[in-house]
């Protein structure tokens, strides 16, 4: 089931009608939906689930026909306390799913903060690179200059810290205000390099290296700062979820937060992409809520 592409209102869109992601055009006229393929043993949700690249094509395959628009595949585990993989294994893991995606015929979003698995997967047909530490090396933002990566669209994320130790005690003086400071000078350095605002997405970072009031702050005010380019959040599954429910099961157990999380962050504060682990509950949610004509109440 593909998602209908019915009208937002245009107060609940961002200015910029479409995200150009690499061979990709996609419009803004609708919540786009990016679903998460971990190609990992020990991703927070579901490491080891799709660690094999036939069960990571398959998932891929599943995901299409769920309505999903953007496939974001990543092969190292970025939860807190995760400990990072040799760059020879990341690309181990990655070369033969990235191979294989090409046939879909969906945008491929490569989840790496290593310059040289970019590269790779760019020569690979990678459509965006989303990089959990927000471009901040010289090395991955040479490689935009790159002829194969001219039209790649880019996730430029907040990440106090490093995965293994960023959640050991987060400390802020004013989140939201720190926390989209960077993502705007960050952006403002790429278009200086020639990057289109168009290509860029924003992603605050919920939950690395930020607490549960932290979190809220940033999700809270996701509709005020005007920033260049389209903002995209990653709520699946998140502890936030968790703590805010009090249901402190599996993560898998948290569809019905994540499906709030989600409905609230597209339509109420009209951010462009949705990053999730459950594709077909979300784009089933986002087609009702469509269709029901349900807006963000004014004022909001």
């Amino acid at each position: 089931m593909s998602l209908p592409t019915a009208s937002v209102e245009k107060s609940q869109v961002l200015d910029l009608a479409f995200f150009l992601c690499g061979r990709y055009r996609l419009a803004r006229n609708r919540p786009l939906v990016m679903g998460i393929l971990n190609v990992t043993p020990d991703s927070f949700s579901d490491g080891g689930q799709h660690f094999s690249p036939s069960a990571a094509l398959d998932a891929a395959q599943l995901m299409k026909e769920q309505g999903v628009d953007i496939l974001d595949v990543g092969a190292e585990s970025t939860r807190p306390g995760a400990d990072p993989v040799s760059e020879d294994e990341e690309l181990r893991r990655l070369i033969p799913v990235l191979e294989g995606l090409q046939a879909l015929g969906l945008p491929i979003s490569l989840d790496s903060r290593r310059p040289r698995v970019v590269r790779q997967g760019l020569d690979l047909g990678v459509d965006l690179i989303n990089d959990v530490t927000g471009f901040r090396d010289p090395d991955m933002q040479a490689l935009l200059q790159l002829p194969q990566a001219k039209h790649c669209g880019v996730c430029i994320m907040h990440m106090q810290g490093e995965p293994q130790t960023m959640q050991a005690d987060p400390r802020y003086e004013h989140v939201v205000e720190e926390v989209f400071g960077f993502l705007t000078q960050q952006a403002k350095h790429l278009l200086a390099q020639g990057v289109d605002s168009e290509r860029i997405l924003l992603d605050p970072g919920f939950g690395f290296g930020k607490t549960l009031h932290h979190n809220l702050a940033l999700l809270n005010a996701l509709d005020k700062p005007a920033m260049h380019g389209h903002v995209l959040v990653g709520l699946s599954r998140k502890r936030m979820i968790g703590e805010l429910t009090g249901h402190h099961g599996p993560p898998a157990e948290r569809l019905g937060g994540s499906l709030a999380a989600a409905l609230y962050a597209a339509f109420y504060k009209g951010v462009a992409v949705v990053r999730v682990h459950d594709v077909q509950a979300t784009v089933q949610a986002f087609t009702l809520w469509n269709a029901l004509g349900v807006r963000a109440p004014a004022g909001s």
